[in-house]
């Protein structure tokens, strides 16, 4: 299977006062179109900058990241966008939602930017499918954080995307609650064929995943696929 995801040589530093902060250090590592893998490690391993290389979010200070066979880095703002757009989905810790927009007109945001037509036909769809049928019309502040973090799967999958980029997703929420959205992101996950990048601290959730890539002091240690899932 092809990666839809390479990463070379990858490196990250910012300017802290008068002398440079490094939190990557030669990161690389490829993920096959449809697999499954958890970034896991310490808070201020580099998870999270990590993350946002790999999506396009921020430049890198060496190295390269490919995403669908496009080198991001090479790209502009704009161009990167609608990269993301086309192939990218993704969930956060504190959802993300647009307080201002209901669930059903927080979910039809990637399809409008894509200038698509009735985006409220699939959007409608999509919160069925997460069990949010009843809720289209509330906005974000009436609604539970597991709620919440069904709309942003429903948004997320909306584009039925190559790979998407999970960081810390039940991070805000109870036990009982993360349980549910766990399973409905790796269901969903399976449905689409989605790649999922799992960037997390919770060593039981990443033993969800096919493959586990540790970090630590924005170095990878360990990078195994887990024989407890299909691989």
């Amino acid at each position: 299977m092809s990666n839809i995801l390479r990463v070379q040589e990858l490196s990250k530093s910012y300017r802290s006062g008068s002398r440079d902060l490094t939190v990557l250090y030669d990161v690389s590592f490829s993920i096959p179109g449809g697999s499954t893998c958890a970034v896991v490690g310490p808070s201020g391993s580099g998870k999270t900058t990590l993350l946002g290389l790999c999506a396009g979010l921020d430049h890198p200070s060496r190295g390269s990241v490919h995403l669908n066979d496009t080198q991001m880095d090479l790209l502009d703002e704009d161009a990167r966008a609608l990269l993301r757009n086309q192939h990218v989905g993704f969930v956060f810790q504190n959802f993300q939602l647009i307080p201002t927009l209901t669930a059903l007109e927080n979910v039809m945001v990637p399809l409008e930017l894509r200038g698509e037509s009735r985006a409220d036909l699939p959007a409608q769809a999509w919160l069925d499918r997460v069990g949010l049928g009843d809720r289209m019309d509330h906005y974000p502040v009436q609604l539970s954080g597991g709620e919440q973090q069904r709309v942003a799967l429903a948004r997320a999958f909306i584009n039925q995307p190559k790979i998407l980029f999970a960081d810390e997703p039940t991070g805000n929420l109870d036990d009982e609650t993360s349980h549910k959205i766990v399973e409905l992101l790796f269901e969903l996950n399976k449905e689409i064929g989605t790649a999922l990048v799992l960037v997390t601290h919770n060593l039981e959730l990443a033993q969800l995943t096919q493959r586990i890539i540790r970090l630590r002091n924005g170095k990878i240690v360990s990078d195994e696929l887990n024989q407890g899932q299909d691989n």
